[in-house]
């Protein structure tokens, strides 16, 4: 992977919330924290930036990332707005249903900044929910400009929270993207005569990104750098629960390999057969730590001591 990726800890930005399922039970998420979760059992210290409510649900993020072992020093409290929490339907697919005005949206860029400035971050990775409110699309811009750190963004397209415009801003100054099918046809419309590999090496050209990852469910993935184009089809897992939190397993294992100077291909690969095994499991998280230990075993030849 690349070598002029900085070492240290990764810094994430943005919505954690609680997912709320057709059966009642409520299941952490919000892409960073997932990813960050991902990353704290990895074994890369995440610090993760985000506001809860001083409700019950805030209470329980703290805690659950807490017995994780999560850093919670840059998790903002507002004492008015609550907890953020996504509707989630299963049928035909995953959809969600994200309540407005909750506490993510009122992100503090001074807090943000502060908490950000007293660790040595490697990168900074961040979604494009977290730009719904113009308060906390500015909390990013300000960390994103104060930091210097090379971003890792990932688009997440919810309606109606999002226009081209606002995401084509933060495509500005991102090194590492990714996207999936529908997100790139709503982005990057003007060249969908092209095929697919030359669609992502137009937009790579386009906004001076390193790279380009184009997740695609069941048919793999997709990567274009300057050292070309790769892709692959994920495996199967045992069982399908739900595809829940798939591309956040496969943003963490990418960034594990980013920090660990993993090679590009097998980044890939294992990016693509941890979304995969996420599947097999209920939400974006998996709350059993062997499962991270047996992939770091599974691993070994190629991890380092980069832990930040």
């Amino acid at each position: 992977m690349s070598s002029t990726v900085p070492t240290g800890r990764p810094i994430l930005i943005g919505e954690v919330l609680f997912d709320c399922f057709p059966d009642g039970s409520r299941i952490l998420g919000g892409a960073p924290f997932n990813v960050a979760w991902h990353l704290q059992a990895l074994g890369l210290a995440p610090l993760l930036v985000s506001r809860v409510g001083s409700d019950a649900l805030g209470d329980r993020i703290l805690t659950a990332m807490e017995e994780w072992g999560m850093d919670t020093s840059a998790i903002q409290t507002d004492p008015d707005r609550p907890t953020g929490t996504v509707e989630v339907s299963l049928d035909d697919g995953p959809r969600f249903d994200i309540v407005p005005d909750r506490a993510w949206d009122a992100l503090d860029g001074r807090l943000a900044s502060a908490a950000v400035s007293r660790v040595d971050g490697a990168l900074l990775y961040h979604g494009t929910l977290i730009a719904r409110s113009e308060v906390s699309a500015t909390a990013v811009q300000t960390v994103r400009a104060m930091s210097g750190l090379p971003v890792f963004l990932d688009v997440n397209l919810r309606d109606p929270w999002w226009t081209p415009a606002s995401v084509r801003r933060l495509l500005f100054g991102t090194r590492w993207l990714k996207l999936n099918e529908d997100e790139l046809e709503a982005l990057e419309d003007e060249t969908r005569d092209l095929v697919l590999a030359e669609r992502l090496r137009t937009a790579r050209v386009r906004y001076a990104l390193d790279t380009v990852v184009l997740t695609r469910g069941e048919a793999g993935a997709t990567a274009v750098s300057a050292d070309g184009a790769i892709d692959g089809t994920a495996p199967q897992p045992p069982s399908m629960v739900d595809s829940v939190g798939a591309g956040d397993a496969f943003s963490a294992v990418w960034i594990a390999g980013l920090l660990r100077d993993w090679p590009w291909r097998i980044t890939f690969d294992r990016a693509m057969a941890f979304a995969s095994l996420v599947c097999g499991h209920r939400g974006a998280v998996i709350p059993d730590r062997s499962v991270y230990t047996g992939l770091l075993d599974a691993w070994s030849d190629t991890v380092t001591a980069n832990s930040g």
